[in-house]
């Protein structure tokens, strides 16, 4: 496509001092005469460029231009650059490439502002993270098993089969899901991608769908259990844990140093398996069915110790 090789040809020049048609054209696998025709382009465009005959001689630009300063303010350059490097931490395809290019284009250098670390995931989930990626990118239906809470109140996984057109990874809450027009369900899911087994990338491919002609997402599956407000007591020594796990805005420090946590949220394995996470340095405040069911849970853990 033209405009991506007048681009390239611009950036060339950037970084060369001068360079001969014949090369450009080599470069491009286009005649001489069409490299001449992007250059007189170029030159209609406001490009400084220019040829010399002769031995030695070229296509150069003029020694003080700046690309960038024709097209993008100095905010809005470091603004490019800054997204592209977010990109690239992320693993995103040929991000660095276009990172190391524009750079040079604008004439700075490149802040690494942001790290983004997988390291402490397992192997499988770093896998299924970049296998996500590439199903997003080529429109590929993918297949999966995906372990969810149970309906009806039971504490053992519900194993569902799985076969959704996946549309973006998201990042929510200190964990990674995926979403996707599930197939299965027949509307928009997110999965969390620590649930999920047994993916396989299909040969199948989707165009993709107009979300307005479909029902809205769901946060994983419904919650069967009643919503309720839980308050909870926790104690000063647990600090660094109730900074890292509740929303600032349900966070209420007590006189004494402790904490006091208020939420809306279903009365489920999730909050019990928290709150008993905390040992002895919580109490359970409210609802009296949320203290009976820790308390319950709490003596069965006794007794399988006893």
């Amino acid at each position: 496509m033209q405009i991506n090789r007048l681009l390239e040809i611009v950036y060339i020049l950037l970084n060369q001092k001068s360079v001969t048609a014949k090369q450009l054209a080599e470069r491009f696998t286009v005649s001489q005469r069409t490299i001449y025709r992007d250059i007189d382009t170029l030159s209609l465009a406001g490009i400084p460029v220019y040829t010399e005959k002769g031995k030695g001689g070229g296509i150069s630009l003029l020694p003080e231009f700046v690309l960038s300063k024709s097209i993008l303010s100095d905010k809005e350059q470091n603004e490019i650059l800054s997204a592209l490097q977010g990109l690239t931490n992320m693993g995103t395809v040929d991000s660095g490439q276009a990172l190391h290019k524009l750079s040079a284009v604008f004439s700075k250098s490149v802040t690494n502002w942001l790290e983004v670390d997988f390291s402490d995931w397992s192997y499988s989930n770093a896998e299924i993270f970049y296998d996500l990626k590439t199903a997003i990118l080529e429109h590929r239906i993918i297949e999966f098993e995906y372990y969810g809470a149970s309906k009806g109140g039971s504490t053992s996984a519900e194993i569902t089969k799985r076969r959704i057109e996946p549309i973006q990874l998201w990042f929510k809450s200190k964990s990674w899901y995926i979403r996707g027009y599930c197939l299965t369900r027949q509307n928009m899911r997110l999965f969390k991608l620590t649930r999920i087994r047994e993916l396989h990338i299909t040969g199948e491919t989707f165009d993709i769908r107009n979300l307005h002609d479909i029902p809205p997402e769901q946060d994983l599956e419904k919650y069967h259990e009643p919503i309720i407000e839980a308050v909870l007591i926790i104690d000063k020594e647990m600090a660094y844990k109730v900074l890292d796990e509740w929303n600032h805005r349900h966070v209420f420090k007590l006189p004494d140093g402790n904490y006091k946590i208020i939420i809306n949220m279903p009365e489920d394995e999730w909050l019990c398996g928290t709150i008993l996470s905390y040992g002895e340095y919580i109490e359970v405040v409210h609802p009296k069915s949320l203290r009976d069911k820790i308390r319950e849970k709490a003596k069965i853990i006794l007794d399988k110790h006893l």
